[in-house]
């Protein structure tokens, strides 16, 4: 059985690993390598995909507060639990950032400000824009993370955290140039803390968890509020295990067929 510590210290692990490769491809991108926002969103998508298929059975492969709030929001998730969460993730947020600016030469990553996500006000872009901008993108994603690891009519356990990677490089691909897109605020977090540079820090809590919420509101009413599920709650691994400290034997049905 899981224990919430086991979970946290997934949650570190993982968004200690997106913030290091997504943060350090930042970086590098402008330093080293003509794959420019090709390549960060790569970096960023892959090793979202990979960490959510290492962790996901543990704690869910959360790595972001705006997906353990949008759950939390719909039940899917214990108030303590939804916690120990986010503050795992802005502890790995800052391992993450920490490690990855003692591994760089102050060069590098002072030039970035440690791949820092920032709003491109050179190309008109507001801070009223960036707010629209992130919560558009983080809908998607939290819109991808219920229909595949909340619903047990998903996905999660064919390709894991292939899907949502995907979204994550997309949602890169169009608005990295525009705000950085962030969508998780512990990823904005991190550098933002070890580099000292908060500016406009405010947008990438507000934008995406309002995205987040929305995102999981419309899937929750429109798809899954009146449906009765039959895995049990260990089986939807998003949730982060809900059921996984009650004794043996009180996980819930069994799904049909097993």
């Amino acid at each position: 059985m899981k224990s919430i510590g086991q979970q946290s210290l997934a949650e570190v692990v993982g968004t200690f690993a997106l913030v290091f490769i997504g943060a350090g491809s930042v970086v590098l991108a402008q330093l080293v390598g003509p794959a420019g926002i090709i390549g960060v969103a790569l970096a960023h998508g892959l090793v979202l995909a990979v960490m959510i298929s290492n962790l996901g059975h543990i704690s869910g492969g959360h790595f972001n507060p705006a997906v353990t709030i949008s759950v939390w929001v719909v039940g899917k998730i214990e108030s303590a639990r939804a916690v120990a969460y986010v503050l795992s993730q802005l502890v790995g947020a800052a391992i993450g950032a920490l490690l990855l600016r003692l591994a760089l030469p102050a060069v590098a990553w002072k030039a970035d400000s440690l791949g820092a996500t920032l709003i491109n006000h050179n190309i008109g872009i507001t801070a009223g824009k960036a707010v629209l901008i992130e919560a558009i993108l983080t809908f998607f994603l939290v819109f991808t993370v219920f229909a595949t690891a909340v619903d047990d009519r998903g996905v999660f356990g064919s390709v894991a955290g292939l899907t949502i990677g995907l979204v994550l490089t997309f949602d890169i691909l169009v608005g990295g140039q525009l705000t950085g897109a962030s969508m998780n605020p512990a990823r904005s977090f991190g550098p933002a803390l070890v580099a000292v540079k908060w500016t406009d820090f405010w947008v990438y809590l507000v934008g995406p968890i309002a995205g987040g919420v929305i995102a999981a509101a419309l899937y929750w009413f429109g798809f899954l509020r009146d449906r009765e599920v039959s895995a049990p709650r260990t089986e939807t691994p998003i949730g982060g295990g809900p059921g996984a400290d009650l004794p043996r034997g009180e996980e819930g049905p069994a799904p049909e067929g097993a």
